[in-house]
């Protein structure tokens, strides 16, 4: 049924039930799997972030895509000890936000399936703003998955 499966996932993976239902689905599919995390960099390019920064903005990002590199071949390394072809995929954008990145990610990988977390916004948080899950619900371009955090 899925051959191609991309999850969306961040430092927190160990414990994420995204994580978690990413392999279980890989491994009963015989899928290969990408976990991927998206670095939205629109805060970090507006104007007032590069004049606060002395250095500008590189070495930030170049921090943040370090530590995705690191958090991901350790997540990688887990699946791959489960027995799941696995791979990592870093990506970012000073111009688009998690939801297109983690779209194109999937569109550009030919995922025919994508599993990301759902926010648990409430109140007034979700008024005023929409979590990924559900703009992506609207922009993927193949199956997805949306699961609750624990």
């Amino acid at each position: 049924m899925y051959e191609r499966i991309m999850a969306g996932i961040d430092d927190q993976f160990a414990t994420s039930t995204v994580f978690a239902t990413a392999l279980a689905l890989a491994r009963q599919f015989d899928a290969k799997l990408a976990l991927c995390h998206a670095l939205d960099q629109t805060p970090l390019a507006q104007h007032g972030a590069r004049v606060a920064l002395p250095d500008g903005v590189a070495p930030v990002v170049a921090s943040l895509r370090a530590t995705a590199r690191e958090f991901l071949d350790k997540a990688v390394a887990t699946a791959r000890e489960a027995g799941i072809d696995a791979e990592i995929r870093v990506i970012d954008s000073e111009h688009d936000n998690t939801a297109d990145l983690l779209a194109r990610a999937a569109e550009d990988w030919q995922a025919d399936l994508l599993i990301v977390g759902l926010s648990d916004s409430r109140g007034v948080g979700r008024i005023f703003s929409e979590g990924v899950g559900v703009k992506l619900a609207v922009r993927a371009p193949t199956s997805l998955l949306l699961v609750r955090h624990d």
